[in-house]
């Protein structure tokens, strides 16, 4: 079976790579990120060489689903460098990985500018710290750390964290234009969202009942107009409510029932 380990940096994927490449196992790059593609003997001679090689962690290899884009340069770069202190599984999901990285720059100042333009995140002053959706993805960015779950793979994942920089700075070149926001938006209750459904337990949304559709949206996961009877059926007077009580959560809705409405 075919593994990707991820390096915190470039200097410790080199530092694997040339240990492989001597010792016999072998290896392929998994370009842009610090990532080797290697078999379980490989794996074994980096750890065997800890502490003088640094791994990030590994999971079972999954081909790229996209491409990274160029990197984009920036005058005043706030986000900086992300060094990769871990790799592994997603909890939620396992065919997918999560990671969290530090970052060389600091996010704080521009969190408050970013909070006032992602209407959908969740955010914490006293963190500080900003959560929000990317697609199905979940991104949470704190003063110098950035963390992710539900990525593809470690290409998936390489492209986010670089998505993430490029609106991290955009948004801090446009600062002078923002209204910074330190507007506490939290996760609401379960109960809350289940009051904002028909409580039918239809099944329509893919879920057995309305209290596991109401705690998966919690997770910001699922899909709101999977609700079929809010967005298309006799409960639509429910629609704009449950709109706003999971505005917070980053969860995705199809434009579908925006074009009829």
């Amino acid at each position: 079976m075919e593994l990707v380990v991820v390096f915190p940096n470039a200097s410790e994927f080199e530092k694997a790579r040339a240990l492989l490449y001597a010792a016999g196992p072998g290896a392929s790059a998994v370009p842009p990120a610090p990532a080797l593609i290697t078999e379980a003997g490989g794996l074994a001679a980096i750890q065997e060489a800890s502490p003088r090689i640094t791994i990030a962690g590994w999971t079972e290899y999954r081909p790229a689903s996209c491409r990274v884009p160029i990197r984009k340069e920036f005058a005043e770069d706030i986000f900086g460098e992300a060094a990769i202190m871990f790799f592994g599984p997603c909890m939620a999901d396992e065919t997918k990985v999560r990671l969290v990285a530090h970052l060389s720059g600091d996010l704080t100042d521009v969190l408050p500018y970013l909070n006032a333009e992602m209407r959908q995140a969740c955010y914490n002053a006293a963190g500080p710290s900003l959560t929000f959706m990317e697609g199905y993805r979940l991104v949470t960015l704190s003063a110098r750390r950035i963390a992710m779950g539900k990525a593809d793979e470690i290409v998936d994942a390489w492209r986010l964290l670089e998505a993430v920089r490029v609106r991290v700075n955009e948004t801090w070149m446009r600062r002078a234009s923002i209204k910074p926001s330190n507007e506490m938006r939290s996760r609401p209750p379960v109960l809350e969202i289940y009051k904002r459904l028909p409580r039918t337990n239809c099944k329509l949304c893919g879920e057995p009942t309305c209290m596991a559709f109401a705690a998966k949206l919690r997770m910001g996961e699922g899909n709101l107009s999977r609700c079929t009877p809010v967005f298309k059926g006799e409960y639509k007077h429910l629609r704009d409510a449950l709109v706003e009580v999971c505005a917070p959560l980053g969860v995705a809705q199809t434009a579908e029932w925006e074009a009829s409405s």
